[in-house]
């Protein structure tokens, strides 16, 4: 049988290996501000409710994309398919330089989706909930567009990009 350890063995570099047991999708989060798409990628997307429809998101107090992300009267997010490890990397990098080779759209409203994602969201935020080093995003959907054909998704897991087989 194996024994639980007791809450003084939760540390850190444990718990991010715990977690990182738990496979995960990746999204892009995106909108125009002061005239230029602004983004980043996020495993911790998932999906909350039918009615009111709504997402959410999980998101570092550290990132400093947020704060110009949350201006945006939309939020586009984007699923991202197997092919996308680059675009999440892209996503990570300068921030001047995020959507420099990317294919996007920009809504009447703000909100940039990838072109060539498994599905996309038109979104606002819905509300914000301080989560210790996190802030949880519930987003609230407007609008959905899911591609023809739909291929496999991006896969986080184990800190590593995968597909599903």
């Amino acid at each position: 049988m194996t024994v639980l350890t007791t809450n003084q063995d939760l540390d850190p570099r444990r718990l991010r290996d715990a977690f990182g047991t738990f496979p995960s999708g990746v999204v892009a989060i995106a909108a125009e501000v002061d005239g230029r798409p602004v983004g980043l990628a996020a495993s911790s997307f998932a999906s909350v409710s039918l009615d009111p429809p709504l997402v959410s998101v999980n998101l570092a107090n550290t990132s400093k994309t947020w704060p110009d992300l949350r201006r945006s009267s939309h939020l586009g997010v984007t699923v991202l398919a197997g092919h996308h490890e680059d675009v999440c990397r892209a996503l990570a990098g300068p921030v001047e330089r995020r959507f420099d080779d990317l294919s996007y759209t920009t809504s009447p409203d703000g909100a940039v989706t990838l072109d060539d994602g498994l599905a996309s969201f038109d979104c606002t935020i819905h509300q914000e909930v301080e989560a210790g080093d996190h802030v949880l995003v519930l987003l609230r959907l407007h609008a959905v567009h899911q591609a023809e054909g739909v291929g496999s998704p991006l896969v986080f897991h184990r800190s590593a990009f995968g597909t599903l087989a």
